[in-house]
């Protein structure tokens, strides 16, 4: 069975905005494109599908844009390549090598993880608290950023139980931002119970 990750910038107040933390550099984009080549499958709800598709798919032209530096190719390509499956109640059709995730969101993703493979990640704000609940996230990973925010939507905010987790592995930056890698307590990975979301959408 394939773990479920769940990796996301986040600031020392516990801001999640993608725009809230440091400007991604060369360090922390290599970081990114190691963690997206890690997964053998996407898993985003519409808004974050949608923002990631809007930055990051190759253009019909073949030619990545003159503003992305040679150090973000890499990652853009892993993106890009990547399959991807998309949580959404309003969206009728994707493409972007990807595919809608339709019925109940439990069994939905228990049938991803149980595919074979290396992992799924897991990315946005509300389809992982919806995973959270769910007992479907494996692992998380929070790239902890030296910035106090003051504003914006908090991580998994409104989670309905307490999540004890264990530190697995720790790397920090250049830039002072810290990476942590955690594991549900007391459990291996794969673990996850049934169960079923509407609002996939972010």
């Amino acid at each position: 069975m394939r773990p479920l990750r769940y990796a996301i910038n986040v600031t020392l107040d516990g801001c999640c905005h993608h725009e809230a933390g440091i400007p991604p550099d060369e360090e922390s984009m290599r970081y990114w494109t190691a963690e997206m080549e890690r997964a053998d499958a996407l898993l985003f709800g519409r808004v974050t599908y949608e923002m990631m598709e809007s930055a990051w798919r190759r253009p019909d032209t073949g030619t990545w844009p003159d503003w992305m530096g040679a150090w973000e190719t890499p990652f853009a390509e892993a993106i890009d390549r990547a399959p991807k499956h998309v949580v959404s109640s309003t969206l009728s059709s994707v493409d972007w090598n990807a595919d809608l995730v339709q019925g109940d969101l439990g069994q939905a993703v228990q049938q991803l993880k149980e595919e074979p493979g290396e992992g799924v990640f897991v990315g946005g704000v509300t389809l992982p608290l919806a995973l959270a609940d769910l007992g479907l996230i494996d692992e998380y990973v929070f790239v902890v950023q030296p910035v106090l925010a003051g504003h914006g939507p908090t991580l998994l905010a409104g989670l309905r139980e307490r999540v004890e987790l264990e530190l697995v592995d720790r790397h920090g930056f250049r830039s002072g931002a810290v990476a942590l890698r955690y594991q549900p307590a007391g459990r291996g990975a794969g673990g996850g119970d049934d169960g079923s979301f509407a609002g996939g959408d972010s």
